[in-house]
Parts: C-alpha cells; sequence; structure tokens
C-alpha cells in the first residue's frame, strides 16, 4: 500500500498513533469547565462509566465515543435528538481524563461490548439504537454479533471492521499484522512533551476540519491515557469483526468519508468490500467531511441518523 493512501487511511479512521497523555485531569469526565445538565447512570464497572439525557420513557440510544474521545462529541448530538429520547453516553476509562482502572491491562474495545451489554441487561433496555465513531464502531460491532438479542440498529460511523490490511498491506500475513500492531502500540507508547502535543494537534487537525471545533477532541486526547490509548490502537490494528457478521441480526448504517489520496470511487470500492459479509448493510459517503463526521457535517448527519432511526 501507498505511503499517500496509508496517510489517508490513518487520518480517515482516527488512529491517534503519535499520542501519549500528559496526566490526567481533575474532573473524571475530563472537561473541568462543563456544565452539568446530564447525571451518571447508577452501573458499577471499572471499565466505562455512562452519562444519561433525558428521563425513563423515551427511547434509548447507545452513543460510544472512538479512540480517546470524551462524551462530549455527542453534545450537538444530544441537543437535536431532544424530547423522546433517553441517551446514553459511553465515557471509556482511560481515555478523556478518566482513570484507567479495569483497562489499565490488556484489551480495551471487546471488554468494553460486554460491559455495555451488561449496562444495556441490567438497566432493561428494550432493544436500543447503538451510534459507535471509529473504535466506537468497532465496539458497537463486537457488541451487535456477541449479543444480537440486545441491539436494534446500529449506526457505524467512519470506522471499517479491520485494520490490519490498511496498516500492514492488503496481502499481509497475521503475523505481519501483529507485528504492525506491536509497532503502532510502542510508537503511541513512546512519544512525549511537546513533540506529542504537537502531533495532537496536526493528526485532529486532519479529523476535523472545521477549525473551531478542534478544541475539545485535543483535550481529550491530551488528557488521555497513554498506556490505554496504545493497547486500544494495537487492538483495533489486529481485530477483525468481519467474520463475525453473519451472527448479526440488526438493521446496520455505516457512514464513512473519502480517504485522503484516494482516487474517485475508491473509498466506496474498499468499504462495499469490507462489509461486503454483512447482509443488507447500508453505506452513504458523506462528502466534504473528515473523520469526525457528526462535527464536520452536523446536518448530514443528523438527517441520516433521523432516517436511519425512524420506525
Amino acid at each position: 500500500m501507498n505511503t499517500q493512501l496509508l496517510t489517508g487511511l490513518v487520518a480517515a479512521v482516527g488512529l491517534m498513533i503519535n499520542f501519549g497523555a500528559v496526566g490526567m485531569a481533575a474532573a473524571q469526565d475530563g472537561h473541568t469547565g462543563h456544565t452539568e445538565h446530564h447525571r451518571h447512570a447508577d452501573f458499577a464497572s471499572d471499565r466505562l462509566h455512562v452519562r444519561i439525557d433525558g428521563e425513563a420513557g423515551g427511547r434509548d440510544i447507545i452513543l460510544i465515543p472512538g479512540l480517546s474521545s470524551s462524551p462530549e462529541v455527542w453534545d450537538g448530538t444530544v441537543e437535536h435528538l431532544g424530547a423522546g429520547w433517553r441517551v446514553h453516553r459511553i465515557h471509556i476509562q482511560g481515555f478523556a481524563g478518566a482513570p484507567a482502572e479495569g483497562n489499565a491491562s490488556g484489551p480495551v474495545s471487546a471488554p468494553v461490548a460486554e460491559e455495555i451489554a451488561r449496562y444495556i441487561t441490567e438497566n432493561h433496555l428494550d432493544h436500543p439504537v447503538v451510534v459507535g465513531h471509529s473504535m466506537g464502531g468497532t465496539i458497537g460491532l463486537m457488541l451487535a454479533a456477541r449479543h444480537p438479542d440486545l441491539v436494534g440498529k446500529l449506526m457505524v460511523v467512519d470506522m471499517l471492521p479491520s485494520l490490519g490490511p490498511a496498516f500492514a498491506g492488503p496481502t499481509a500475513t497475521r503475523e505481519q499484522i501483529e507485528a504492525v500492531g506491536q509497532r503502532t502500540h510502542d510508537g503511541i507508547a513512546a512519544e512525549t512533551g511537546q513533540a506529542r502535543i504537537d502531533s495532537a494537534n496536526q493528526t485532529i487537525g486532519s479529523m476535523i476540519r472545521t477549525e473551531s471545533k478542534r478544541a475539545g477532541p485535543i483535550q481529550d486526547t491530551l488528557t488521555s491515557d497513554t498506556d490505554v490509548m496504545a493497547r486500544a490502537m494495537q487492538e483495533l490494528v489486529v481485530t477483525d469483526v468481519s467474520p463475525e457478521f453473519s451472527k448479526i441480526t440488526a438493521p446496520v448504517e455505516v457512514l464513512y468519508v473519502d480517504f485522503n489520496g484516494m482516487p474517485a470511487g475508491g473509498t466506496d470500492a474498499i468499504y462495499r468490500g469490507a462489509y461486503s459479509r454483512l447482509p443488507g448493510v447500508k453505506l452513504q459517503r458523506v462528502a466534504d467531511s473528515a473523520h469526525f463526521i457528526m462535527l464536520d457535517q452536523p446536518e448530514v448527519f443528523y438527517s441520516a441518523l433521523d432516517a436511519f432511526v425512524a420506525p
């Protein structure tokens, strides 16, 4: 795979290879100045905590952010959904100021998916809609495949089911993909100081076209735990959810953006191929957007979400 294409893939799917962390924010949510209008769910987990917006009786929707992101990337989505919805926003431990806790060792995405399944069951949510951005999309796919009886609908926002070929090449062996995953882990873990801060600004700049929307995600990244990020990214590189697609029974829609440097139609072909084993999946490319579609093209995102969740 050529360097330009790989760079485009990395930027498009939010792979924060060069990021570390400079410490933890004072508030668990990672934003000390945030005005609380939500509440935290009464759910004991060392993998995640959940913000709830809206009251019981509303239709349930679970929003899962991506690597190093906080629940605040969904602020506009929560406002758009408004009355009639009860929104459950996931905050993964180790990201955006939350202490690592149970994510201090081992994989991250797969255990978090299991905890979300437990959250749905223990809180008696009736087939909620699930929306996952980037790494959150991978978690959503795991959840829908491994607990098909729990998910009503799933929207994946700008994520492929397998990142190994993007990093190691389309013909890479399992051993080669695992080696690339280890190097990716080591690159994240090694970056420190001003170089890491510069990388955060540069990478988020490539992921969010709208300059005014970058500050929050940059802060989220700088208050994320380096080790959790490194292992989470390594897990994403070596994971392929597509063999589990036959287990998914919920309707699935995937929103995605053009890869930088990709010839016209090339991104479409990659997504069609990646999701070809998922019957009935709907694929929608969003123009004039980088990786954070809900921030760069909110009205397009809201329109797609409204149509997808309609009864």
